[in-house]
């Protein structure tokens, strides 16, 4: 039960490799299973393969004894895979046994078992076309004993067999050792390209699926104009198309095998990309490929992980500087040449705060203010503005600036008069002072210390019409300036001789009807 549960993960992993959490312990259990499973079936599969061509398919050179090629390549082949076969597994695995102390060990891979881990197939391959050759040159050897052609054409089907397998096996571990790949290259991929790359991938496929086959045609071809076989034509048809059709499924084998290597990964980071376009910025592709691919998985990680970066820092923006500000920011920059506009700018201020602050506890104080705040913030939102700055137990507020704001007067007067409403039922009273002209908006401040703000006169003024509330008894005042750009029919009483501190004479200040509770003179705009 316990093998077959491994089994089951691991061919998870298999599939999904960014959804296998197996242990380690069983990942290894499974895994060397089935990569033995893998070595000991191609290799048996190229030998069947080699019997067959040599004894039924490839025409031999004439006058040897089939009988006597049979029997001693057989009683070789036995005795030969008996001892490479098990030397092969041993030589394959026994490597990996460093990956078997990682995984147990539950940790993050180092750069020296990432490589093991994505080098595992190229060794694999190496491993097993090694005992090839070598019987290609002893099967060449002895069957070039009595007859060099025999042996030489033994010995090219031997060798071309090997490769193949190899080939087989090496495309196969590929993908056997993705989770392990996945799980090892977790926490970033090398710089550099652990295997050879995509192109090396593509020629090996050739080589394989076509180079290969074609080669032991081209042989047999040489070796019948050389009048060294003296094949019957029935023989060299029956070599050619056996020869042929076995080409054409090798090739298609190794051909997907190969696509797929490549395609996988480069598929992962299209279906990774289709979530980001839905808003999903967490996403992430596990890295399993030490080719160019790998390095374009890692890369798009590493780039999700700095957009995540930047969005997580348009978050904390917007948390300690309005919203509009923070994208000006991020399109524009922190150029510090500001430009000149026309805005309305509106005060709010607490009444009596200073009573209040001596009555309340601190963080009483602290939470009541947030909690106007949480009223005011979002209605200036409402109406296209924003907030420029807190100042202690007031704001200022920008209408027309940094985005343009054709109406910003009548937006702002159409704020306040919502604030007046929203506030109204609370604990605290406020006044909001109104009042519109050229201001320079731009980025203020030095040794690395910018706050995007307006400045100019007409905030000077608003200071003084918020503070004029105090005079007057209105919740809302508003300047000359502001009532003049009012397009929308609003009643407003107008509040002769104010004095505004730093202006010299008086001004004429207005209130909206909606704010005052006893009748008076009426102006109409």
């Amino acid at each position: 039960m316990g093998l077959a549960r491994d089994l089951r993960g691991w061919c998870v992993g298999l599939v999904r490799p960014e959804d296998n959490e197996q242990p380690g312990r069983s990942m290894w259990r499974a895994g060397r299973l089935v990569v033995t499973a893998v070595i000991v079936a191609t290799n048996l599969a190229g030998v069947a393969a080699v019997i067959l061509i040599t004894f039924l398919v490839v025409p031999l050179p004439h006058g040897v004894s089939v009988a006597h090629v049979r029997l001693i390549n057989t009683l070789v082949a036995a005795g030969y895979v008996a001892v490479t076969v098990p030397a092969g597994i041993l030589a394959g695995t026994r490597p990996l046994l460093r990956l078997r102390d990682w995984l147990q060990a539950e940790r993050p891979a180092t750069p020296a078992e990432q490589l093991l881990v994505l080098r595992a197939p190229l060794r694999l391959f190496v491993i097993q076309v090694i005992p090839w050759l070598g019987a290609a040159t002893l099967f060449g050897f002895i069957n070039g004993w009595r007859s060099w052609p025999a042996g030489f054409e033994v010995g090219i089907t031997v060798a071309l067999t090997g490769l193949i397998t190899g080939s087989y096996t090496y495309l196969i571990a590929e993908r056997l050792f993705r989770a392990a790949a996945a799980r090892a290259l977790a926490q970033g991929a090398p710089d550099r390209l652990a295997v050879p790359g995509v192109a090396v991938r593509a020629v090996l496929a050739w080589g394989m699926s076509t180079g290969l086959p074609v080669a032991s045609l081209v042989t047999i071809g040489i070796l019948e104009l050389a009048g060294s076989l003296k094949a019957t034509p029935s023989r060299l048809a029956l070599t050619m198309v056996t020869m042929g059709g076995a080409g054409l499924v090798v090739g298609l084998v190794v051909v997907t095998l190969a696509a797929k290597a490549t395609g996988d990964p480069v598929n992962s980071v299209r279906r990774a990309l289709a979530q980001v376009a839905a808003g999903r910025l967490s996403v992430q592709v596990p890295v399993y490929d030490g080719t160019q691919v790998g390095q374009l998985q890692a890369g798009f990680n590493q780039m999700m992980q700095g957009l995540a970066e930047r969005e997580r820092i348009r978050e904390a923006l917007g948390t300690y500087v309005d919203a509009v500000v923070a994208e000006h920011i991020l399109a524009e920059g922190t150029s510090l040449a500001g430009e000149e506009v026309e805005v309305t700018i509106m005060f709010v201020d607490i009444r009596d705060f200073t009573g209040f602050a001596e009555r309340a506890p601190a963080p009483v104080v602290v939470a009541t203010i947030n909690q106007l705040f949480e009223q005011v913030v979002p209605v200036i939102h409402s109406h296209g503005g924003h907030v420029d700055k807190f100042v202690g137990d007031g704001l200022l507020a920008v209408f027309g600036a940094p985005r343009r704001q054709p109406g910003h007067a009548d937006a702002a007067l159409a704020a306040a008069l919502e604030i007046e409403q929203s506030v109204r039922s609370g604990q605290l009273r406020v006044g909001i002072g109104l009042n519109s002209g050229p201001v320079v908006a731009g980025n203020v401040g030095g040794a690395g210390r910018l706050e995007f703000t307006v400045i100019g006169d007409a905030v000077n003024v608003a200071a003084r019409v918020e503070a004029a509330t105090r005079q007057t008894g209105d919740t809302i005042l508003l300047a000359q300036h502001t009532a003049d750009l009012l397009s929308n029919q609003v009643t407003l009483i107008p509040r002769p001789d104010v004095l505004l501190k730093g202006k010299a004479g008086a001004a004429v200040l207005y209130a909206p009807l909606t704010t005052i509770p006893q009748p008076a003179e009426l102006w109409d705009f």
